[in-house]
């Protein structure tokens, strides 16, 4: 295995580890962006009211977003696998 392959890799996973988390850091953004302008709007300051949204929507985001996850997981983990089984060629 040289460079270039073990920086392929790296490339795959990096962008494979910002598929899958994006849609969840977006929702939290999102949530966070609406609860923010609500408090600065109400002048509320509850700080469990930042919290408790932002987390039911990346639970949420991850049970419907969970099969899609899974397979590009998976699609990474067995094209390492046949990298590995093939001898990295």
């Amino acid at each position: 295995m040289n460079e270039i392959e073990v920086l392929d890799i790296s490339r795959e996973a990096v962008f494979t580890l910002l598929k899958v988390v994006t849609p969840i850091l977006l929702v939290a953004l999102f949530v966070g962006l609406i609860i923010g302008i609500f408090q600065a709007l109400t002048q509320i300051q509850e700080m469990t009211l930042a919290f408790v949204p932002k987390i039911l929507g990346v639970f949420i985001t991850l049970i419907i977003l969970f099969p899609f996850m899974l397979n590009q997981m998976r699609q990474l983990s067995e094209t390492l696998f046949d990298k590995i089984v093939s001898g990295g060629s």
